[in-house]
């Protein structure tokens, strides 16, 4: 039997500031509606996949959350076999959560998001707005716009002349990209958070330059009448030994401003040794291609401007420990200056030669490795071409439980789509005898939902390699919404995936939702954000520059 808690108990452990970890178990989609401000979203259909990564430590405490009950039994039971070993159940879910008086919120990376936004409120980070940038750029002003997402986000659509300089990056790159000191640096990125977080970090860490985030990012762009750019790869370069002196320099006293402890190698292995009863996330934070290029043993991959913004995702304990690394001596200073002030993580940085002794002993190459949970009954598989031909006799349904977006683009011919923590529950729309085939898109996630079904449905299989291979292999897709039968309850679409005539509606939409979060906060009263002034001369030059291009403009 699982223990509850009420919203009141949950309120009290939050505020403890002791490890803790509050788990949504529903599909993201549906959590994206109403969920609670500290929760890490872990969908019981794929809880197998994500709690290695979100919640390390077996003993951690875990309060299980979902809309009113629906999930978190079969959630606990998982996490029992397992051996995790202290899980509660919030009583209730978010509906007892909202009828005890507390605040819900939603969409998605909820505190990263409303992090952007306080910071933006208290130290009033300059932005220039898209009509402004535009007129600016066709004078030929002095001015650089750097993107701060990720690179395969820019690669599908950036600002006109926009170079890609992903999150932590920016203090790395940017005195490299800028062609002068007075050079303008406009920061941007899909919405607001990202060009927040980015201009404000170049400003902390008081380059010379002026600086200012894009309003609204790319959405305020489009929604000006502008267009973008689609299909560029232009990347800010690295620096030389001279300017990555001067950004070793900022980010250092951007740290030390912060109080963030830089630590050797022995410290390191003393927070090692105690991962038992401390919760302990390592960190590198350079770009993923670098990352799989060779990397400590253990680190996972997290680039430092995803993981500021999308806290939520890498780490799923409050009050957990947490150390950076990087080989530069720039990125994880600069990305533990911002999880410091988060107020919920106890961030320190690896120092720069037991960085470089870790890579000195072994490295490991590739991408970050899955871990897994079983589910213990060993998996049955189907082959590609018996599947098509069990299809065309009418002898199996082949059921897609990955991606609900992946679908829309193309599926299995004849599959049906049904998000995977949705799928117990749907088993009786299939008649007896029709075997089930799962599939996802490596494979993966299919095998270990099969596994765990595998007593309710002997039948039910799992596609070898899943959909890519199916499509490697030439076999027949299709593609479209026809067969989805849990809509977007699996992801939260962002407002660039709405319908066409309804894209300009969801984008201000979304950016509304963004500037309200503050005063959501202040309601809520439970974020442990401190945000701090670093008292750099950037944001006087910032502004000043700004004031200058109003005054000529009218």
């Amino acid at each position: 039997m699982s223990r509850f808690v009420s919203p009141a108990q949950l309120r009290t452990l939050i505020a403890q500031r002791s490890e803790l970890a509050v788990l949504d178990v529903r599909e993201e989609g549906v959590s994206a509606r109403r969920r609670l401000f500290y929760s890490s979203v872990a969908p019981v259909g794929r809880l197998g996949l994500v709690i290695v990564r979100l919640v390390p430590r077996r003993g951690t405490p875990i309060v299980l959350v979902d809309t009113h009950g629906e999930h978190t039994p079969r959630a606990a039971a998982l996490l029992a076999r397992w051996g995790y070993t202290d899980v509660s159940i919030l009583e209730g879910g978010v509906d007892g959560w909202e009828n005890a008086g507390f605040e819900v919120f939603s969409g998605t990376n909820v505190p990263g998001k409303a992090f952007g936004e306080v910071i933006e409120h208290e130290l009033h980070t300059p932005n220039i707005d898209a009509e402004t940038l535009k007129a600016r750029q066709d004078a030929g002003d002095d001015l650089v716009v750097l993107d701060s997402r990720p690179f395969g986000e820019f690669n599908t659509m950036n600002i006109p002349g926009g170079i890609d300089c992903a999150g932590a990056e920016l203090v790395y790159r940017a005195l490299a990209a800028a062609p002068s000191p007075q050079t303008l640096i406009v920061v941007n990125c899909a919405g607001r958070t990202r060009s927040i977080l980015g201009a404000q970090s170049l400003i902390n860490a008081g380059v010379p330059n002026p600086v200012a985030a894009l309003t609204g990012g790319s959405m305020s762009w489009l929604l000006a009448g502008l267009e973008l750019e689609h299909g560029n790869i232009r990347t800010a370069p690295r620096p030389d030994a001279a300017t990555l002196a001067v950004a070793r320099e900022l980010a250092s006293a951007a740290a030390r401003k912060a109080g963030v402890p830089v630590i050797d190698r022995e410290a390191l292995a003393a927070l090692e040794r105690e991962s038992g009863e401390r919760t302990l996330y390592r960190f590198d934070v350079r770009d993923p291609l670098e990352y799989e290029a060779g990397h400590p043993s253990g680190w996972r991959s997290a680039p430092g401007g995803q993981l500021v913004q999308a806290t939520d995702e890498y780490i799923g304990t409050l009050h957990a420990r947490v150390v950076l690394r990087d080989d530069d001596g720039v990125r994880a200073r600069m990305t533990a200056s911002w999880l410091k002030q988060l107020g919920y993580l106890d961030v320190r940085v690896l120092d720069d030669a037991a960085s470089a002794a870790l890579t000195a002993d072994a490295l490991e190459a590739g991408p970050e490795p899955l871990a897994v949970r079983p589910h213990g009954a060993r998996t049955r598989w189907i082959e590609p071409d018996q599947l098509r031909e069990a299809i065309e006799a009418g002898k199996a349904q082949a059921i897609d439980i990955d991606s609900s977006l992946a679908f829309r683009r193309g599926h299995v011919s004849g599959a049906r789509f049904i998000a995977a923590s949705e799928l117990p529950a749907r088993l009786h729309d299939f008649a007896r005898g029709t075997q089930l085939v799962l599939t996802s898109e490596d494979g993966v996630l299919a095998s270990l939902v099969a596994a765990e079904l595998a007593q309710q449905r002997p039948e039910i299989a799992a596609l070898t390699g899943g959909t890519r291979r199916w499509s490697a292999l030439g076999l027949p897709l299709d593609s479209g919404d026809t067969h989805n039968l849990t809509g977007d309850d699996d992801a939260w679409y962002s407002p660039y995936h709405a319908e066409p005539g309804r894209v300009a509606e969801q984008m201000n939409a979304y950016l509304a939702w963004e500037l309200q979060l503050v005063a959501q906060l202040e309601r809520d009263a439970i974020a442990s954000i401190d945000v701090l002034d670093f008292g750099t001369a950037t944001a006087k030059r910032s502004h000043a520059r700004l004031s200058a291009l109003k005054e000529s403009i009218v």
